[in-house]
């Protein structure tokens, strides 16, 4: 197998952090690897792959000077607005973390156990959906499939990692009596519900992000959907009530098998020993965890799911890895 030159872009932020432990896990078939990160990182020194690297700052300059296959990027928006068409220009494909390309037309947003086909006609960048919609995606997808779906509620409780360093740092801060720095108001004993600027609508740009990114990735305009998205005194991984109006009949333990087979996917679902997904527990898992799967009385083939991912994993950094290692895939086959 042919081996490929990688970038992680962002390198020593928390979602460019754990890049690499997931890049360390997958081991995917690479000859160098180059961290990247901005003037003010260049220069620091990080152990990665069991060696040292030394943050090289991100230029114009060093793609057109290194022959770079793929670019993972989390580095934020404007960042990548100017340089993932850069780099896209020199042949590498960017995969980029940021909301910068979600909901461009021209480019593919996925989620690999979902939609990989969409990869196929990437112009040279792929986009990482949002956090809480890459979770609700994997699990919804198989239903989609079996069922169809025809409405959608979204109820989020989103970990303070989701928010960076800063969220972390109110959490960590707000235990210990200090004022909030990241957020309006503390979230220490509290709930946050306002994820990101509100909109003229109502909702916050969050919310509007896991409407308008679903809509895409599952290929469907007239799916209707809301989303409450709130902020929850956890340091990481995001839990979700999802409540699915399904446009057929469903038989409860043939959709519990349903989503049992379902790709990177696990029912955690034991009522009787209080066994359901939790945060504590899928923190530091790649895989995401579905529960609490009953059938919704108040409506027509209606269901409810508890959904529970680590946002910094499969909502960021190892859903990114898995793209590259779909990109890689597709051009072994080629």
């Amino acid at each position: 197998m042919k081996k490929y030159n990688v970038a992680v872009v962002g390198a020593t932020g928390m979602v460019g952090r754990t890049f690499l432990k997931v890049l360390e896990e997958k081991k995917l078939p690479v000859e160098n690897y180059y961290l990247l990160a901005s003037s003010r990182s260049a220069g620091k020194t990080i152990e990665f792959m069991g060696k040292d690297y030394v943050i090289e700052e991100l230029t114009e300059e060093f793609f057109k000077t290194h022959k770079v296959d793929i670019a993972l990027f989390s580095a934020g928006g404007s960042t990548s607005e100017k340089f993932a068409p850069i780099v896209a220009e020199t042949g590498c494909i960017v995969i980029d973390n940021s909301s910068a390309w979600r909901m461009d037309p021209k480019v593919p947003l996925v989620v690999p156990e979902v939609n990989p086909d969409d990869i196929k006609w990437n112009k040279g960048i792929i986009a990482n959906p949002n956090c809480s919609t890459i979770q609700a995606m994997v699990a919804l997808r198989p239903l989609q499939e079996k069922y169809g779906i025809k409405r959608i509620v979204y109820s989020t409780y989103q970990a303070v990692s989701g928010a960076g360093m800063g969220g972390y740092s109110d959490l960590e801060n707000g235990i210990k009596g200090e004022a909030p720095k990241k957020f309006n108001h503390p979230i220490f004993n509290n709930c946050l519900p306002q994820i990101d600027v509100f909109l003229p609508n109502g909702y916050t740009k969050e919310e509007m992000k896991m409407v308008n990114e679903t809509k895409k990735i599952l290929g469907d305009d007239t799916l209707k959907i809301t989303a409450t998205t709130v902020r929850v005194p956890v340091f990481n991984s995001h839990s979700e009530s999802i409540n699915v109006e399904l446009k057929t009949p469903f038989e409860l333990d043939e959709l519990k098998d349903v989503l049992a087979k379902a790709p990177g996917l696990i029912v955690e679902d034991d009522i009787d020993n209080c066994i359901y997904p939790m945060a504590i527990n899928a923190t530091g898992k790649n895989e995401t965890f579905v529960g609490r799967i009953r059938r919704d009385e108040s409506i027509d083939n209606g269901v409810n799911l508890w959904v529970v991912a680590d946002n910094i994993r499969k909502g960021a950094a190892t859903n990114a890895v898995q793209i590259a290692e779909k990109v890689i895939e597709m051009w072994e086959n080629n």
